[in-house]
C-alpha cells in the first residue's frame, strides 16, 4: 500500500498553478491573515506569513489576532542592483513595511519584514514597476534565488558566474501567469497552462543552487542542493564541477535527519550547465519524497535511492556524461572587508552589516547612509551570501567621497574585530514562526562574550566561525561553522563543534540544550584549551578534533549521531 502523500501535495495540485484563493484572501479584510492552503501558496510568490510573536500575550489578552504581516523576499541572482534599484528599495521599506528596515540575506538578496496584508499588492507593484524587481520562487517547492560568488577581485570571471546565474535563474522560473495576475493586476490567462519543468506538482521541497568561484567558498556550496564549482585554467572558466546533495537543515529528536555535504558527479563544459540543471531539478521532482516534508530535500533522495543511481538519471536526461572532477581548491570563505582594486581598475568597498540589517540605528545611520551613497554611486551594490554589502566599481576619482559617506554613516569602522567579520545569524525571534530561540538578537551578545574571551586567553587577534540558528532548519548556516549553536528552546541552544574554516566540513553536537552562561562558560575552556594546546596556524575546528574533543563527521548519516 503506497504511503499518504503530505497535505501539501494536494495544495500544490489543487491550487490552479499557484493561484488556489489567494485573491479572495487579499481581499478578505476581516483578517490580516490568509487561510491555512493559501499560507503555504503565498510562499511560491516570495511571502512568509509571521506574526509578532512579542506581542502574542498583548494581543491575545486584548481578544485580537495576533499582529500578522509578511515577509516578502526579493529574486535577485547574483544580488546584483543598480544606485537607483537600491533607493526604490529603501523607499519601499520605510512607506510600506512596519520594521521599516531592509534585511540582508544568506540567499544574496534581501528581504522586507512587516508588511501588512492591506500594502502586499502596493509592495509588488512598487518594486516590480519601480526598480524592476520581482519575489518570483524565492520561497516554495520550487528553485529559489541562485547565488554566486561576490568576491570583487577576479572582475571578468565573477562578471561570467554573474551572467550564468541568471540564465539559471531564469530558466526555473515558472510559465504560469499567477503572480501577474494577482500582485501586478495582469491580464487573465484562459488557455491551459502548463509547467514543463515542474508540472502542476512542482518540487517535493525547497530547492538552492549556487555558482562557486574557487579559491571563494563565500556561497558555501555545501549549504544547497546544486553546486556549480567554476574550474579555472589559464585565468579562464573551462567548465564546472558539479555537486549534488548538500543541505544543512535537520529535525531535533529525529534521527533519520541530518545535515549532509554534497556529493561531486563530475566535470561538465560551460554549455552544459542549464541541461544539467534541468536534469537533476527533473529527477529531484521524480524520485524525492511527498510523504515526509522532513525528508522530501535532494540530500535525503540521494541516501534513499543511491549517488550512482541519481547520476546516472541526470546524464540520462541531460545526455551529458560527467567527466572526472577538475582540479580546484577552496582556501576561504566570508566576504573581503574593506578596499579591494578590481582587474578592472576600478575599486570595491565591502562593507559589514551585522546580521544583515540596515536600518538607522543610534550612532549607526547605516540606512540613510547608504541612501546618500546610492545617490552619487556610478557603479553597482553587490548583496553576499554573507549577508554583506559591497559598494563595487568605484571609480578612482570618488573613491575618497565613498569612504568618506561610509564612515559617516558607521558602515567602515576600523574597531570591528575579526570575529564579528566571522560571526552570523538568521533572524529567527520575534518574526519567524519556526524560532525555537533568540539568533540574530543574541549574535551581538555572545559575539562580544567570544571577543572577550579569546582576549582573556591571550589570542585576541583569533577567530572561529561562530553562526546561531533560531531552531533545526539552517538559515544561518550553522552547521557549517567551527562553533553551531542551534535554538532548542528560549534561551536554550544545541552546542556544536568542528566545522572547518573552509567549510568543508559538519560540526557535531557537543552539548545539548545548555543556557546561554553554559555555552559561555563551555567556550571559556574550550577556547583556553585552544590556546595553550593548538599547533602552530591551527584553526579552532581542527583542533577540536585532533585533541579528541569531538568526534569528525566524515558521512554525516553515520557519523553526525554517533
Amino acid at each position: 500500500m503506497s504511503q499518504k502523500l503530505h497535505d501539501n501535495e494536494r495544495i500544490k495540485i489543487e491550487s490552479n498553478f499557484l493561484r488556489g484563493k489567494l485573491v479572495e484572501g487579499i481581499n478578505d479584510n476581516t483578517t490580516g491573515a490568509f487561510p491555512s492552503d493559501e499560507v503555504q501558496l503565498v510562499k511560491f510568490h516570495g511571502l512568509y506569513q509571521q506574526d509578532n510573536r512579542d506581542r502574542r500575550a498583548e494581543r491575545k489578552q486584548q481578544k485580537l489576532e495576533p499582529l500578522y504581516s509578511f515577509l516578502l523576499r526579493a529574486r535577485l541572482p547574483g544580488g546584483v542592483v543598480t544606485p537607483q534599484q537600491w533607493l526604490e528599495i529603501d523607499r519601499v521599506a520605510e512607506e510600506l513595511t512596519d520594521a521599516g528596515s531592509i534585511r540582508l540575506t544568506t540567499r544574496q538578496t534581501f528581504q522586507y519584514h512587516g508588511i501588512f496584508k492591506r500594502n502586499l499588492k502596493s509592495v509588488f507593484q512598487e518594486l516590480k514597476f519601480k526598480a524592476n524587481i520581482d519575489s518570483i520562487f524565492t520561497a516554495g517547492d520550487v528553485n529559489r534565488n541562485t547565488i554566486c560568488t561576490s568576491n570583487p577581485e577576479q572582475s571578468v570571471l565573477h562578471t561570467e558566474v554573474y551572467e550564468l546565474s541568471k540564465k539559471i535563474s531564469e530558466h526555473f522560473l515558472p510559465k504560469s501567469n499567477a503572480y501577474a495576475e494577482i500582485w501586478l493586476d495582469g491580464e487573465k490567462v484562459l488557455d491551459t497552462e502548463e509547467e514543463p519543468i515542474y508540472h502542476n506538482i512542482f518540487l517535493p521541497r525547497k530547492f538552492k543552487i549556487a555558482v562557486a568561484l574557487p579559491p571563494y567558498n563565500d556561497v558555501d556550496i555545501h549549504a544547497n542542493d546544486l553546486n556549480f564549482i567554476a574550474i579555472i585554467e589559464d585565468e579562464k572558466i573551462t567548465g564546472y564541477n558539479v555537486v549534488v546533495g548538500a543541505g544543512l537543515g535537520m529535525t531535533h529528536g529525529d534521527k533519520t535527519t541530518f545535515p549532509r555535504l554534497g556529493d561531486d558527479f563530475g566535470f561538465i563544459p560551460t554549455d552544459k550547465v542549464i541541461e544539467v540543471a534541468e536534469a537533476v531539478v527533473t529527477t529531484q521532482r521524480d524520485l524525492g519524497g511527498r510523504v515526509s516534508r522532513s525528508h522530501a530535500r535532494t540530500k535525503y533522495t540521494l541516501e534513499t535511492h543511491g549517488i550512482e543511481t541519481f547520476k546516472q538519471e541526470v546524464e540520462k536526461r541531460s545526455g551529458v556524461t560527467f567527466a572526472a572532477p577538475g582540479a580546484y581548491e577552496f582556501t576561504e570563505r566570508g566576504d573581503r572587508i574593506g578596499w579591494v582594486k578590481g582587474i578592472d581598475n576600478k575599486w570595491h568597498l565591502t562593507v559589514f552589516i551585522e546580521n544583515g540589517r540596515i536600518l538607522d540605528f543610534d550612532g549607526k545611520p547605516l540606512k540613510s547612509g547608504l541612501v546618500k551613497i546610492a545617490k552619487v554611486h556610478q557603479g553597482t551594490f553587490r548583496m553576499t551570501a554573507n549577508q554583506n554589502l559591497v559598494i563595487a566599481s568605484v571609480p578612482e576619482s570618488e573613491k575618497d567621497n565613498i569612504e568618506k559617506l561610509a564612515r559617516e554613516c558607521g558602515l567602515i569602522d576600523d574597531g570591528t574585530s575579526a570575529q564579528r567579520l566571522d560571526s552570523m545569524a538568521c533572524v529567527s525571534l520575534p518574526t519567524c514562526p519556526l524560532a525555537m530561540a533568540e539568533a540574530e538578537r543574541y549574535l551581538p551578545g555572545l559575539t562580544d562574550d567570544v571577543e572577550g574571551l579569546l582576549a582573556k586567553h591571550g589570542i585576541a587577534k583569533d577567530h572561529i566561525i561562530l553562526r546561531i540558528t533560531g531552531c533545526p532548519n539552517g538559515c544561518g548556516r550553522a552547521m557549517l561553522a567551527e562553533i553551531g549553536l542551534v535554538g532548542k528552546a528560549p534561551g536554550r541552544y544545541n552546542l556544536h563543534l568542528g566545522g572547518n574554516k573552509i567549510g568543508t566540513r559538519l560540526p557535531k553536537m557537543y552539548a545539548e540544550n545548555i543556557d546561554e552562561a553554559t555555552i559561555v562558560s563551555t567556550l571559556d575552556e574550550l577556547i583556553g584549551r585552544w590556546a595553550n594546546e593548538r599547533n602552530q596556524n591551527e584553526d579552532f575546528g581542527d583542533f577540536v578534533i585532533r585533541a579528541g574533543i569531538i568526534a569528525e563527521v566524515v558521512i554525516a548519516a553515520r557519523d553526525f549521531y554517533a
